[in-house]
């Protein structure tokens, strides 16, 4: 008996290290963060320690109660409607986290971070939405905050370059902050959705929220995220010129370089159910250095998915309902930020609609990138129509109404209609 508790452990060790070797970047690079620190991006021996590290230092951003309220609404929580919402913060997340800290950075305490029983989320989330709707018909409102100091945290490191990598992580996270100024927080993209018909309270699909994710980063003014942009797909098509004037528009004349970009495309894997056939495309794609994630989930839960251990994917669960965290204070906790678990599903269980993630540091990075992106699409997809495509030159020479806003709004009138068709795919948490 002895002897198979101990063949347990060493499969699941062997599990874990797997895991991690399908969600590592699989090309040695040399990337310079937006830090001013040049950071390898290497491979590393796959081990548990090493995979857990690099999944925990990861952004997880969840349901939160407490927060201020949505303008125009009585909402003080997204519990119950706000996980595909949650599930894109992730990504663009993930994808800022590469922009500034480069891919081998690796949070300090990560592996302080205490691990909490899953299992137990689910119910926990239920108690807490419902106290949490009750207060709010009381009008009582606490707030709880676990205590970590940045004065403590920035005393652990031994160089400038790790505090300035501190200090990128922080900030990071401060624009996924439940208030209204935070530029990705929940209230800015509620406020991005109300231009194509949503509010507070309802529930969005993943393309709608691709789109709102371009627009949140379009509209932010803040100087360190001049020199990124998002580009999304039109009907499953990049249109590489496109992408290449977003990179190339609006740089200062003293900045000779383009801007890093994260295209995000659309897509659905089949019909009313997930095709099997697309898992190792969906694999192949995850294994990707460029690629950031997938938006997606199973029916009525969207997740965001980083990685796959065979014929899983692994992904970070939005739904945990955790108190309102002010990231406005220059010490706020980061605890509530990184994930202590990975949790895994099954292919077969995957909702076809999903939006899937890739940045590029430059426009040769982008033409690098589409060049392997098509090649895998190629082989993928055999005798059948691929799942998306690149295309040279611009929309407009295939007739298709540019994706610039109109003066009037924030969304123009080929958006909106897109938006609106993909508004019967969303994700519904009962």
């Amino acid at each position: 008996m002895e002897a198979t508790g101990t063949d347990e452990v060493d499969k699941l060790k062997t599990k874990f290290i797997s895991a991690w070797n399908n969600m590592k970047y699989n090309e040695n690079k040399m990337l310079t963060a937006r830090s001013g620190c040049t950071i390898e991006d290497r491979v590393i021996a796959g081990n548990v320690e090493e995979f857990r590290k690099d999944f925990i230092s990861r952004v997880w951003l969840t349901y939160r109660e407490e927060f201020p309220p949505i303008e125009g609404s009585a909402w003080t929580t997204d519990c119950g409607w706000g996980c595909t919402l949650r599930s894109g913060q992730m990504l663009l997340a993930q994808g800022l986290m590469l922009h500034f800290l480069g891919r081998a950075w690796t949070w300090p305490d990560a592996l302080n971070i205490e691990n909490s029983d899953s299992e137990s989320w689910t119910s926990h989330t239920v108690k807490k939405f419902t106290a949490s709707f009750e207060a709010s018909l009381s009008g009582e409102r606490e707030l709880k905050t676990p205590t970590t100091s940045l004065k403590e945290t920035i005393g652990k490191y031994s160089d400038d370059c790790e505090v300035q990598n501190e200090i990128y992580h922080r900030k990071i996270i401060s624009w996924f902050g439940d208030s209204p100024l935070a530029l990705f927080g929940l209230h800015q993209l509620i406020e991005h959705g109300k231009k194509s018909g949503k509010k507070a309270g309802d529930w969005y699909g993943p393309a709608v929220v691709a789109h709102i994710l371009r627009k949140a980063v379009e509209e932010a003014r803040h100087p360190d995220l001049q020199g990124i942009t998002v580009y999304v797909a039109q009907d499953c098509t990049v249109y590489s010129s496109d992408v290449i004037d977003k990179q190339s528009a609006s740089m200062s004349s003293g900045h000779a370089d383009s801007k890093a970009v994260i295209v995000l495309v659309p897509v659905r894997l089949g019909g009313e159910k997930t095709n099997t056939d697309y898992l190792e495309f969906v694999k192949g794609i995850l294994s990707l250095e460029y690629c950031v994630g997938i938006i997606g989930g199973k029916p009525k839960q969207s997740y965001y998915f980083a990685g796959f251990q065979d014929d899983s994917l692994i992904y970070m669960d939005p739904h945990y309902c955790q108190s309102f965290v002010d990231v406005s204070i220059k010490d706020f906790p980061l605890e509530t930020f990184h994930c202590p678990s990975p949790k895994k599903m099954s292919f077969r269980k995957m909702d076809p609609s999903c939006t899937i993630g890739f940045y590029c540091r430059n426009v040769q990075d982008f033409q690098r990138a589409s060049e392997d992106i098509t090649k895998m699409l190629k082989m993928s997809s055999k005798e059948k129509y691929p799942l998306f495509t690149f295309v040279h030159g611009p929309s407009r020479d295939y007739d298709f109404t540019s994706t610039t806003a109109s003066e009037e709004g924030l969304f123009s009138e080929d958006e909106k209609k897109r938006l609106k068709r993909f508004s019967t795919e969303e994700f519904v948490l009962l």
